[in-house]
């Protein structure tokens, strides 16, 4: 609907809203969800429970100065060209409302995931990104006529919606809680010691703020891009309304992608924080080990086809989602970062659990940093352009999962399995040719992208799939995995032969 460079306003605010929303999470919803995590452990609910309610006033209280620092800072962001098109003051006053209502989402995530209940986040997510896109494209619709830094900032207004959203869903979780908290732990609950606020306090801060600088190096790096790629394009030859279309197609269009591509494994690196932290409490480290193997085989077996898919249809998935096909040749590059950011996600998410929170933040600044210098060096060169700034995105993910894996094996001992991921490789090698036949097969036949694409994608994934299990890459246990229809598969591929 606003094109590549209505997108590229929208992605100029929406980096600075990122950054005010980290720093006021402060890495809080980890740090309850660990500490949570050891109280529900040892049977201490009513510890819990306060917990909970200290992290939210600290959570309330930062999320509405920072909400309202936004807001009133917009004009400087653009009086001293920290944004470098003016248009964009719109999107970013516009996103400010919603950085305190994330931030009660944050930690009343956190408490919830404490307690391993998954359910809630994915719920609220689910109708918080409902209301956010019926928002963004009902406002960017009627603001359009009003022009496109309009249209724009009526887009951004979708994040609080959608935050609002998401707390009116978590209310209902909390009170469920609550009553299965009555039913179960009533007879058997352990009374600690009374803990000062204080002192909670500082365990919560000690935790977070390792936590907090780590998920801030994504919006610095997003700022970072903001203020380098677009001034490098100039230097590359480009207009500046040519660099703002060219860092929508990365920023607007590509890194959502490698988003959508590794949302599973995103999940996975939340859900594995309080498992590992409640095994780390217990003293069972071989639970510990064999949680990180199972996330890792897991994270490997999503994340190596959904890079194959994007990395074979990259324009044709460009026209479909966007209808902008310039975009593929960036999405093309930027696709071989997520199999880099799955590993990424899962060993950061056990790294935290293992209470170990500072090391992704300071493997995460050598790799920004690692960033910043490919960002200057290749964006500005006119046979890359858009494409080196994709290139350094790449980089910065991979040095950043390389470090991560090295403090794994450290610490527990943990290396990747050679064996299955050289089948997962093979099986996504037979996948990816069998995604470029069926393409070019269907488009022969059926002129449609559309259908050409997503019929490739079914057909890729289903050889993908039956290549994995003659291979053996694919347990019995990994298929007892999948949520509700598990049960049911390993009777059928028992059925048919594929487990005995």
């Amino acid at each position: 609907m606003l094109g590549g460079e209505g997108i590229g306003l929208y992605q100029m605010a929406f980096p600075i809203y990122l950054l005010a929303l980290s720093v006021s999470t402060a890495g809080v919803p980890v740090a309850i969800s660990i500490i949570t995590a050891e109280k529900v452990a040892l049977k201490d609910i009513l510890g819990a429970k306060r917990i909970f309610r200290i992290s939210l006033a600290l959570m309330a209280i930062t999320g509405a100065i920072f909400s309202l620092a936004t807001y009133f800072g917009a004009g400087f962001l653009i009086e001293y060209r920290f944004i470098r098109d003016p248009r964009a003051y719109y999107s970013v006053a516009a996103l400010a409302p919603a950085i305190f209502f994330v931030t009660i989402l944050a930690s009343s995530r956190g408490y919830l995931q404490g307690w391993q209940r998954m359910t809630p986040t994915a719920v609220s997510q689910i109708v918080e990104q409902i209301f956010r896109v019926i928002t963004m494209i009902l406002f960017a619709n009627l603001l359009l006529p009003q022009g496109l830094e309009f249209a724009a900032a009526g887009a951004s207004l979708g994040a609080c919606a959608g935050a609002v959203a998401g707390v009116i869903v978590l209310i209902y979780y909390h009170w469920k809680l609550e009553k299965d908290i009555e039913r179960e732990y009533s007879d058997h609950v352990v009374v600690t010691k009374h803990e000062p606020s204080l002192k909670i306090i500082k365990r919560i801060f000690a935790l977070a703020l390792p936590v907090s600088a780590s998920s801030i190096m994504l919006p610095i790096g997003q700022n970072l891009d903001l203020m380098i790629v677009p001034a490098r394009l100039e230097v590359a030859g480009y207009s500046v309304s040519q660099a703002t279309e060219l860092f929508g197609y990365l920023t607007g269009m590509a890194v959502p992608l490698i988003n959508l591509a590794t949302i599973l494994t995103a999940s996975l690196a939340v859900s594995i924080v309080p498992a590992i932290s409640e095994a780390k409490v217990l003293g069972d480290k071989v639970r510990s080990f064999q949680q990180t193997a199972a996330a890792m085989r897991i994270s490997n077996l999503i994340s190596f086809p959904a890079f194959m898919i994007v990395f074979i249809l990259d324009t044709p998935i460009s026209a479909l989602i966007y209808n902008a096909t310039a975009a593929g040749p960036t999405v093309r590059v930027l696709s071989m970062s997520i199999v880099l950011l799955g590993i990424h996600q899962v060993t950061t998410g056990v790294l935290q659990g293992l209470g170990h929170t500072s090391v992704p933040m300071t493997n995460m600044i050598i790799a920004a940093m690692a960033k910043v210098v490919l960002n200057w060096v290749l964006t500005a060169n006119p046979a890359l352009g858009i494409q080196g700034a994709a290139w350094a995105t790449v980089a910065d993910i991979g040095i950043a999962a390389v470090m991560n894996l090295y403090f794994l094996h450290k610490y527990i001992g943990y290396n990747l399995e050679i064996k299955q991921v050289a089948k997962t490789i093979l099986a996504t090698a037979l996948m990816g040719g069998t995604l470029h036949l069926a393409y070019l097969y269907i488009m022969k036949y059926i002129p449609m992208n559309s259908v050409a694409t997503l019929g490739s994608i079914l057909i890729g994934s289903a050889v993908y799939i039956v290549v994995l299990m003659l291979l053996g890459g694919i347990s019995e246990r990994d298929v007892e995995r999948v949520p509700m229809i598990g049960s049911a598969l390993i009777k059928l591929l028992r059925r048919v032969g594929v487990f005995k």
